[in-house]
Order: C-alpha cells, then sequence, then structure tokens
C-alpha cells in the first residue's frame, strides 16, 4: 500500500463483479414489456467499499477472486486506476453479475450470480501487511470457500492487532442463514466494528452493542444510531439529500466514510458517523 502513512489502511474482503442496473419507469408488467434504462457498472459491496475509501484519501487494498474473463480484467483495471491496491487479487473462473431493479423511487432489489468471487482460496498472511482495518461485508462469511478464507484473515487480523469490521449486508440473508446462527458467528469473530441498515439491525435484534462492539444501525434519512462499547447509545442526524436518484451502493459509501475517517472509527465514532453520512450523500444524488 502506498499512501499518505498517516491515512487509515483499510483491506476490504469480498465481490468484485459487474452490476447490471434496470431502472424501471413503473410496475413491472409481468408478461409483458416494461419500459426500463439499463446500464451497467462495477459492483460488490467489498469493491464498493474498498473504491470509496481510497477516494476519500485512504489506503484502500481489495482482497477477492475474479473472473479470467475480459469483464474481470476490465474490473481489476478499473479499481485499480482509482488507487486501489489489487496485488493481492486470485484470478480464476468467470467473473460474477449482479442485477439491480431499481423502481421509480429509488429503491433496488438484487439479483445476484457471484460466480468466482465464492471461490477464494488460500488466503496469504501478507494480504494484512500494513492494514489497520480488515472490512468484511457478510456475504463473505456465508459460502466456502470464501467463507473460510475470511474466517482465517478475520483470526490473523486479531493476532495483529488490527480491527475488524463486518457488515451486516442483507436481512434476507441472515434470515436464510438463521438468525441464532448469524449472532453466534459474529460473537465468535468478535468484531470491532458492526454495521447494519434498519431492517437488518431489527432481524438481528440489535438493540445494543453486539459484544462490546461498535454497531451502528443505519436508519435511511433518519439519523444513524450508534451503540457505543460503554453501553450508551448516540444518534447521529444523517444528511438530507434533494433527490436520491439511486440507493444502490449507498450502504456502501457509508462504510467507507465511516472506516476511513482520519481519527478512525472507533476512536471518534461520532465523527466517523458525519463521515460515513457525508460519503453516503454524495453518492446518493450523483448518479
Amino acid at each position: 500500500m502506498e499512501a499518505d502513512p498517516s491515512a487509515t489502511a483499510l483491506a476490504s474482503l469480498g465481490d468484485l463483479v459487474e452490476d447490471v442496473v434496470v431502472r424501471l419507469d413503473g410496475p413491472i408488467q409481468h408478461g409483458a414489456d416494461t419500459l426500463a434504462t439499463i446500464t451497467t457498472r462495477r459492483g460488490g459491496s467489498a469493491a464498493n467499499v474498498a473504491v470509496r475509501a481510497a477516494q476519500l484519501g485512504a489506503c484502500s487494498r481489495f482482497l477477492g477472486r475474479v473472473g479470467t474473463d475480459a469483464i474481470g480484467t476490465a474490473l481489476i483495471d478499473e479499481l485499480s486506476a482509482e488507487g486501489v491496491d489489487m496485488s493481492a487479487v486470485q484470478r480464476g473462473g468467470s467473473t460474477g453479475t449482479i442485477v439491480a431493479l431499481v423502481d421509480p423511487d429509488g429503491e433496488r432489489s438484487m439479483l445476484t450470480d457471484r460466480r468466482a468471487c465464492v471461490d477464494l482460496t488460500s488466503p496469504d498472511p501478507v494480504w494484512l501487511d500494513g492494514v489497520d482495518i480488515l472490512h468484511v461485508p457478510f456475504y463473505s462469511l456465508v459460502l466456502a470457500p470464501l467463507a473460510d478464507s475470511a474466517r482465517t484473515l478475520i483470526e490473523w487480523s486479531h493476532d495483529r492487532g488490527i480491527a475488524i469490521s463486518i457488515d451486516a449486508s442483507s436481512a434476507s440473508l441472515i434470515e436464510q442463514f438463521g438468525v441464532d446462527r448469524t449472532l453466534a458467528l459474529l460473537r465468535r469473530l468478535a468484531p470491532d466494528v458492526l454495521l447494519a441498515n434498519e431492517d437488518e439491525g431489527r432481524v438481528l435484534r440489535l438493540h445494543s452493542t453486539l459484544d462490546h462492539a461498535l454497531t451502528v444501525i443505519k436508519r435511511g434519512p433518519r439519523p444513524a444510531l450508534l451503540h457505543l462499547p460503554d453501553g450508551t447509545g448516540v444518534e447521529v442526524p444523517a444528511i438530507a439529500v434533494e433527490r436520491i436518484v439511486d440507493t444502490t451502493g449507498a450502504g456502501d459509501a457509508f462504510a467507507a466514510g465511516f472506516l476511513a475517517h482520519p481519527a478512525g472509527a472507533v476512536a471518534d465514532p461520532i465523527g466517523a458517523c458525519g463521515a460515513g453520512h457525508a460519503s453516503a450523500a454524495q453518492l446518493l444524488g450523483s448518479r
């Protein structure tokens, strides 16, 4: 990693895929045509966090597996151009695709085919060299061999004093995996930071901090709720966005702003939350 030595050094573990974004002009007409605007772009929660963190001045590294096809090469080149360290990327198989259906109000539904992403194997301790915080979306903790590699990297991070951030990722994914099973896994992995949106927080029953982790509940345009390690709760107002174009990636933008906060998310959670809101607001109104 080459960056300002005072900047936060973040590694983000998980998916780098092609997003196919379908912006619907109205409700889907089943059995008939529905007008839409369709575009492609880089996607994957971990990749989104890595790119946004680099844009915010953090020293950023992506950890994951990408297909050997032309799409995979183009995606790797794109992240490299954004200043993300791609030296730890494995190649193999075909690149995954996520279809995002965006309704006229900006809300989205995802159709996911992760392909090469879940085949990450043989993690290397050098991937963590120079890292201050390892960010792991829950997507990376569900399917092996990626899940096994993620747990190994988390264990190594604990041994090396690297902070751990886990994003709950998806309420439906948590319910499919099992709520109690998810909570048991999170407690075993002992993250320093746990990020969740309101639906994920409800499913996980996050009414307070999870085992002294800094627990962040994102609530869209409403204030985010911080459950601090000492057991106290603090609300941090969101930033109003006049016209939301697309909510896709907003949670990842928040995570990047929060984790890349120069003072450190754990050391200054309120300031980090404000930085997360600013990062998300910029994305929400820019597409």
